[in-house]
């Protein structure tokens, strides 16, 4: 891995930034140079790096990403400001939510194939959809592009902690998380089971649902499990060191 840039703070958080992004690519969740990764680096959840306007997923590096304020009206006006939605969104959750640590929002295939469903409730159908029993919240109301004041509305979808994951009808999806691993994790499988769910619709045959109760044991389960979300980050990042990828530059 390479050394820390002088002067830049934070590197191994925007190391793991750097790591999502390009994962997330390779994965072809990402969507042209759209959809932005947030991270607050204070206390109060305010100040955060996210990804620079107009850089595609697959050459974010940790150095690249810029650290803003949410609480700075003059942030769009900077030299390097950020994208109008990432600010309008993004700036919008961690202004709002100091419990929002790491926020992840893309239009993946399956996940936004989901958002276009009439209902776009995800049944705990497996073990990857019981993850989100009850930790799901679907927004019904799009309003247009997430500028300013849909992007305050969508924050306070959020107000409950124990929300982890917004389906953004007609839009795609948003998941928040204490750190960049867990934020990932929970972003891949959602993915995962926004995909087997899709899949078991085009059957056309009965869904077997899991009872709640087994369903929230299971959430419950994927919670404790002991260090799973940093292990995975972790593999990811060894695998992109293997390969001499740059984005820890």
């Amino acid at each position: 891995m390479n050394a820390p840039i002088p002067n830049l703070t934070h590197w191994q958080e925007r190391c793991d930034m750097a790591a999502a992004f390009r994962w997330t690519a390779r994965l072809n969740m990402h969507e042209a140079v759209a959809n932005h990764f947030s991270l607050a680096v204070n206390a109060e959840g305010t100040r955060f790096l996210i990804n620079p306007n107009g850089r595609h997923f697959s050459r974010i590096t940790a150095s690249s990403l810029i650290e803003i304020d949410a609480n700075d009206p003059a942030t769009m006006a900077r030299p390097d400001a950020p994208d109008p939605t990432a600010w309008g969104l993004h700036g919008s959750i961690h202004r709002a939510l100091p419990h929002a640590r790491c926020v992840m929002h893309v239009h993946s295939i399956h996940a936004t194939v989901l958002a276009s469903l009439a209902d776009s409730r995800l049944p705990a159908i497996d073990q990857n959809s019981a993850m989100f029993h009850n930790r799901l919240v679907v927004d019904d109301q799009y309003g247009g592009m997430a500028f300013e004041e849909e992007g305050a509305r969508c924050a306070a979808l959020l107000a409950d902690p124990k929300t982890t994951v917004m389906v953004m009808g007609n839009h795609g999806v948003l998941v928040i998380g204490q750190t960049v691993a867990e934020a990932f994790n929970r972003l891949y499988y959602f993915e995962r089971a926004a995909e087997t769910y899709i899949r078991a619709l085009q059957t056309g045959r009965p869904l077997r649902v899991l009872p709640d109760a087994i369903a929230e044991k299971t959430a419950q389960e994927w919670e404790a499990y002991p260090g799973f979300a940093d292990v995975h980050l972790r593999e990811l990042r060894t695998i992109l060191d293997e390969e001499a990828d740059s984005y820890a530059r």
